[in-house]
């Protein structure tokens, strides 16, 4: 006696969901990508082959007005300008709870090494360490 099922089993998989899966994922990545800009203002960073894994929590820029002859200093890509004499006293207070405090110099291409060397001194001086940031060549 042949017993026979009523319903038959689909072998077909339905793909809508893995397509919402990949779609979601497509535009977190677009999101976090256009965030992840640690670096707001355009500068010519001196090209070299060494490259660091380290990251640095912090970031000074330095960006050179040759036409003016002045310079502004920006710290974490922040539009506002921040007078030299006030970068020391900020770094202390974002860099205080880190366990190895790090910051990373970007400076134009254009900027005097006088000016970076002031921002190395300040980092002599509290026992940070420095990245020069640069870009590859």
């Amino acid at each position: 006696m042949a017993i026979k099922r009523r319903t038959k089993a689909e072998p077909s998989f339905s793909m809508s969901s893995m397509t919402d899966i990949v779609f979601l994922l497509l535009i977190f990545f677009l999101v976090t990508s256009t965030l992840i800009n640690p670096n707001a203002l355009k500068l010519l960073l001196p090209k070299s082959t060494n490259q660091i894994s380290t990251k640095a929590s912090v970031s000074v820029s330095v960006k050179h007005y040759p036409d003016k002859g002045t310079f502004s200093y920006h710290i974490n890509g922040e539009s506002k300008a921040v007078p030299f004499d006030e970068i020391e006293p900020a770094l202390q207070t974002l860099l205080r709870d880190s366990d190895d405090p790090t910051f990373s110099i970007y400076a134009d291409r254009t900027v005097p090494i006088e000016e970076v060397v002031n921002l190395m001194n300040i980092a002599k001086r509290n026992k940070y360490k420095v990245i020069l940031a640069t870009s590859p060549e």
